[in-house]
């Protein structure tokens, strides 16, 4: 079904849009989004189709990371791709597969993307070559205001102690990289203890995984867990993060909040309409009210043809931007500064993120997504099993560190926190 309605769309683009001086050029994208999220993508593509006579061919998969691998290395690439995170963009930066944007927005990028997105997309490079498609929010914590009898944590000691006699909604099953959901609560309490500077040193490979800081990290979300955890690991070692918040959700509540990005609107019933979410509070003085950390699926240019511009700066613009929210009841999210916030009216919490992504926050990327693949697996792996065994945290940081010291110091990025 889904491919016929992207045919009909794109039929219906041609209707109005073929002819304008395009001929039939197609254009070749891959990403990562399928189902309903795959739908609303496509529905962006067609109105590029619409905007210029250029036809799309998309190609959705959740393996987006091995396919672009594969059709890279066979010398057969995507036009424009759109990958998960900056550091698998950056790959393709260091092996000369991809080519800069800083000539193709059609308007200085600062123009586009505030200060703080348009540093977090550079990601330490010299040039421009990504743009945020799609933004997410993270250090983030919902709750369902309907069900929900429990005080709002403000506080970092509230946080800590938040749910009370009910425990966290927790899912770290998520193939084909179970253990993220888990990395997210590590890096964002290290975030919210620690600083962005101490997240940064340690997020590009500077900092043991065994210093004060790292260490306090894990045994601080490990407390917390503890009474959500139980005696019984492998319940939520196997629950799927799009499940685990299900029980927030029932009447009586199972669990009372959910510690996951904004992406969750897409998975809770009718977009989320109902929910609320409070930011994860700082610990110190040493730590701004609003830190947040982010994550983005990154569009890169893998052709340098007119085509391909086009659709890249189709993709910065607002026609494209407020498509996908307004198809989407408000789960999708835009970096770029001209975006209309009227897109998630009817939405209330899908408008606070929206907020919150243009506000004067301090924004930093999600530190796995920044970490080499070898050392970012490992932490998948290592989340997964410190739930399992809290008693093996030593273990586990040591293990960590061998392999950060042994990834070389050219494979690690250097991303300040966008303020």
């Amino acid at each position: 079904m889904r491919g016929v309605v992207g045919v009909l769309l794109l039929v219906a683009a041609c209707l109005t849009g073929c002819g304008a001086g395009a001929g039939t050029r197609t254009i070749t994208v891959l990403a990562s989004w399928t189902g309903a999220e795959g739908v609303a993508f496509e529905q962006v593509l067609a109105g590029f189709t619409a905007q210029t006579g250029i036809r799309v061919r998309y190609q959705g998969t959740r393996a987006v990371s091995q396919v672009l691998a594969s059709d890279v290395q066979n010398g057969n690439p995507p036009d424009v791709a759109v990958v998960p995170n900056p550091g698998e963009l950056v790959t393709y930066v260091r092996s000369h597969n991809l080519y800069s944007l800083d000539d193709v927005l059609g308007a200085p990028p600062a123009e586009i993307y505030g200060p703080q997105w348009l540093q977090l997309q550079v990601a330490g490079q010299a040039h421009l070559y990504g743009i945020a498609v799609k933004v997410d929010l993270k250090s983030i914590v919902w709750f369902n205001p309907a069900l929900h009898g429990l005080a709002q944590p403000s506080t970092w000691d509230e946080f800590t102690a938040a749910t009370g006699a009910l425990p966290w909604c927790l899912g770290l099953s998520a193939p084909p990289v179970s253990g993220w959901p888990g990395t997210d609560w590590v890096e964002d309490v290290l975030l919210h203890q620690a600083g962005p500077d101490v997240y940064r040193q340690w997020a590009a490979g500077q900092l043991a995984w065994t210093a004060p800081a790292v260490r306090r990290a894990w045994q601080t979300w490990g407390a917390m867990m503890a009474g959500t955890v139980g005696d019984n690991p492998g319940r939520v070692l196997l629950t799927d993060f799009a499940d685990a918040g299900k029980g927030m959700l029932a009447s009586p509540q199972s669990c009372a909040y959910e510690h996951n990005g904004s992406f969750m609107l897409a998975r809770y019933p009718d977009a989320g309409r109902g929910l609320d979410f409070v930011a994860v509070p700082p610990a110190g003085p040493d730590v701004a009210p609003e830190t947040y950390e982010v994550s983005a699926d990154l569009a890169g240019m893998f052709t340098d043809t007119p085509a391909s511009r086009a659709l890249i700066r189709y993709l910065a613009s607002p026609a494209a931007q407020e498509i996908w929210p307004r198809v989407s009841g408000g789960s999708a999210f835009s970096a770029t500064r001209s975006m209309d916030l009227r897109a998630y009216d009817g939405n209330p919490a899908a408008r606070k993120v929206a907020e919150a992504l243009r506000s004067g926050a301090t924004l930093c990327f999600d530190a796995s997504d920044l970490m080499p693949a070898t050392m970012a697996n490992a932490f998948y792996r290592a989340a997964l099993e410190y739930l399992d065994d809290p008693g093996r945290l030593d273990t586990l940081l040591e293990q960590l560190d061998r392999i950060r010291l042994g990834v070389p110091p050219q494979e690690w990025l250097s991303v300040p926190c966008g303020r």
